[in-house]
């Protein structure tokens, strides 16, 4: 259940803040247990930005841009930048403005602006899409496959270029601009391929270029801000090669390499993927493109290789990586580690869609994904609609496009006690150092700008911050009650524009060591608990003794002591403000989530949410920790239910949105009216429409959101309600079944209930 009245919670400006007044000294923040972070929606689309067709006016000392926030002599034609005081001259075309008559990046309400920049080459870059298809699977799996490609390309636009390279046992680059007859360049799957050797080999090495015939309708010179330096035999736009690509789709099998029994296919992903970004190094710098790699199965040949040939190695467990005893898992990630540097030099974006029923190693190529700013699917099939659904939005255009983006950097400027210790979220940072910059370093971090190959509309990044720790005293801003921060993220949009959007905040200082009112009023708890998930995540990846849980326990226990009401060693007298009431309930469903308690899951489903848990909005990352129910009855309106057992009756149908899935769950007493078809009798109308609104209810859900979510239909005692059961506090387990009321369920756990974690809560809190 979300707390909010307003039904957009995150503004105009797309910042939410765990702290909306922040405490004025580095001791006073540590005290305040939750830590001071941001989440900002990059270029969340919003009708109240306004786009500006200039470029801004910056500060000549610390370079941001000028904003609602700055100081403005209109006589003397200056203005007095936020951040650092620093006093700059109007240039002459500003020259008549006044108080009557400015700008709109001073407008008040205009803190978000867009300026249109100029083009710097002539030429629109056209977007490049190089598909990098498997071809290690069943025929079955092929086929989904290329309907899923056939599909995609009818719907990207004319302009868009388009590649094509399929591997199994090896890699094949398509020559796309040679329609009389397919013609493929072929790697060998088993040893690594420098960049220079794969332009080699095609032919697009500057030294030793091979004549070639321009295709119909490129220009002599350059086709899409690409140079014809024979890039266009491989790279060919939508509108010129869907019939070549069709063809080659209907010739595309199986690969041909003889599986022995009990082995598994050799399939050389990691070559593939150096091959790819190796073929798009020959791009223009600044042409945005995306590696869409379509994976069936697990690397287990060449580089990047995560298990073995032999099928009695069963691919890597979590209990492995722990126990030290996954043999491929570090060399692995050091290759796509070497492989996420190259595509961020390049400025080129990687998107993972793996449909497998085993891993297919998610976990060790994560790190090439998330630094780009990709996009990852993770399905069952190529034939599923997780798969399917999704891999549509990716090429949708209109109210359902992804907005996909290229080239985005995002630079922040802070107010001068304001230390930024790194972002969490899809991005890598590009080590600009600044005065700025905190000595420890959380996330991607060292920095004050950071670089995101690829982004869309919902990309959310965390920046973690901290404050100098200096006393404020007698710094001039001391005076000063407000802090301010500025977001600048510069990005290529889909029809190739430059854009810069300029967000400029103001929160207040408090001085908390007087009074912890103010502060407690400014807590923003589903913010809070989706910045101690992001955070709790990252450690468990990168400190190999850390328990997740206990440290989760002990920030809340340190809370709810800093701002609970009680008296000492008296845990019935223990109460919460509003303003911190839902957290606990947060936290417990946290340490129940897939982010901390991975026993049940794969390292790639592990990698999977958590990639997603980085990059989505504060609402959705809320959902995928604390999952909303909605009950429907015969007696009343669908309202939300507590996300408990008790909430299940045979008389109800349950709607659960856990953001990866969606659930719609019918009680006993309506699955076996529904069976005995009583919603197709006219006198039971009412009846039918019971039925039909959790699934029209469901489908609005499935339509907003990326990646499509698993939609799963059941039964109270079916198999599939798991579903429902794993996600519900479990009051009534098999120890008190005694005491619940008929036609609820029972969990069979040994987890604690969420009264018994509050309890426990409690006690601790208040101890002397």
């Amino acid at each position: 259940m979300s707390e909010m009245a307003s039904p957009d919670p995150e503004g105009v400006d797309g910042v939410r803040m765990t702290w909306n007044v922040w405490p004025r000294t580095k001791v006073e923040s540590s005290k305040c247990v939750i830590p001071l972070a941001a989440t900002v929606a990059l270029i969340r689309p919003h009708p109240d930005i306004p786009r500006l067709q200039y470029a801004p006016l910056r500060c000549k000392t610390c370079s941001s841009a000028l904003n609602p926030y700055a100081r403005v002599d209109f006589t003397a034609k200056i203005w007095i930048c936020p951040f650092c005081y620093q006093r700059n001259h109007f240039p002459p075309h500003y020259h008549a403005i006044s108080e009557t008559n400015f700008p709109g990046e001073l407008y008040p309400q205009y803190t978000t602006v867009e300026y249109i920049l100029p083009l710097s080459n002539s030429l629109n870059p056209s977007p490049v899409f190089l598909f990098l298809l498997d071809t290690c699977l069943i025929e079955e799996e092929i086929q989904f496959l290329k309907s899923a490609l056939r599909r995609a390309i009818g719907l990207l636009p004319d302009n868009a270029l388009v590649g094509f390279v399929s591997f199994g046992t090896q890699v094949q680059v398509h020559e796309l601009g040679f329609s009389d007859m397919s013609k493929v360049y072929v790697f060998r799957g088993s040893k690594e391929i420098p960049a220079d050797q794969v332009l080699d080999q095609l032919g697009l090495s500057t030294s030793g270029r091979r004549p070639h015939k321009t295709p119909a309708g490129v220009a002599g010179a350059s086709v899409g801000g690409l140079p014809s330096s024979g890039i266009t035999r491989f790279l060919l736009p939508a509108s010129e090669c869907e019939y070549t690509l069709n063809a080659l789709l209907d010739e595309l099998q199986t690969d041909q390499w003889p599986v022995p029994p009990g082995r598994r296919p050799a399939r050389c992903t990691g070559v593939a993927l150096s091959v790819a970004a190796g073929l798009l190094s020959a791009c223009n710098p600044g042409t945005g493109a995306r590696i869409i790699a379509l994976v069936g199965g697990p690397c287990t040949e060449g580089p990047g290789a995560i298990v073995s040939k032999d099928l009695s190695d069963p691919v890597r467990s979590h209990k492995d990586l722990d126990k030290d005893a996954a043999p491929y898992f570090k060399k692995a990630v050091k290759f796509y580690e070497g492989l996420a540097k190259q595509l961020v030099s390049q400025g080129h974006v990687l998107d993972i869609f793996a449909s497998a029923l085993d891993q297919v190693g998610v976990a060790e190529i994560k790190v090439a994904v998330e630094r780009t700013g990709g996009l990852v699917v993770l399905a069952e099939s190529f034939g599923h609609s997780v798969f399917k659904d999704s891999f549509k939005r990716v090429f949708e255009d209109g109210e359902q496009s992804l907005g996909l983006c290229f080239n985005g950097t995002l630079e922040i400027n802070c107010s001068k006690e304001i230390k930024i210790q790194g972002v969490i979220g899809p991005c890598t940072s590009l080590e600009k150092k600044g005065p700025s910059v905190a000595d420890s370093v959380i996330g991607e971090g060292n920095t004050t700008a950071w670089k995101m190959c690829g982004l869309d509309k919902s990309t959310c990044l965390t920046v973690m911050f901290d404050l100098s720790s200096s006393d404020r005293a007698n710094t001039p801003g001391a005076v000063n009650p407000q802090l301010y921060l500025q977001f600048l993220t510069s990005y290529q949009d889909p029809s190739g524009q430059s854009v810069l959007r300029v967000t400029t905040v103001t929160r207040r200082w408090v001085d908390s060591s007087v009074s912890s009112e103010e502060l407690v009023q400014g807590f923003d708890q589903e913010t809070a608990a989706v910045v101690m998930a992001r955070y709790a995540s990252l450690k468990m990846e990168s400190e190999e003794t850390f328990d997740a849980t206990r440290w989760l326990d002990r920030f809340l226990i340190r809370l709810c002591s800093k701002f609970g009401d009680y008296r000492k060693d008296d845990p019935s007298s223990f109460t919460l403000n509003p303003s911190f009431s839902l957290f606990p309930q947060f936290m417990f469903n946290l340490r129940r989530s897939q982010f901390v308690q991975v026993f049940n899951n794969s390292p790639d489903e592990t990698a999977y949410f958590r990639m997603l848990l980085n990059r989505e909005n504060i609402s959705n990352a809320a959902v995928m920790i604390q999952p909303s129910l909605i009950a429907y009855s015969f007696n009343s309106l669908p309202a939300p239910a507590l996300l408990d057992v008790a909430s299940i009756a045979a008389d109800r149908i349950l709607l659960l949105d856990s953001y990866f899935s969606v659930v719609i769950f019918h009680g006993m007493t309506i699955a076996q009216w529904r069976n005995l078809g009583y919603q197709d009798q006219p006198e039971h109308q009412a009846f039918a429409q019971l039925l039909r609104a959790p699934h029209d209810d469901s489908q609005m859900i499935i339509r907003e959101r990326f990646p499509v979510p698993r939609l799963v239909v059941c039964d109270q005692h079916g198999s599939q309600a798991r579903f429902l059961l794993a996600k519900l506090n479990p009051s009534a387990t098999y120890n008190n079944a005694h005491e619940m009321s008929a036609g609820s369920d029972v969990i069979f756990t040994d987890d604690v209930s969420l009264q018994v974690f509050f309890e426990h809560l409690q006690r601790l809190a208040v101890q002397s």
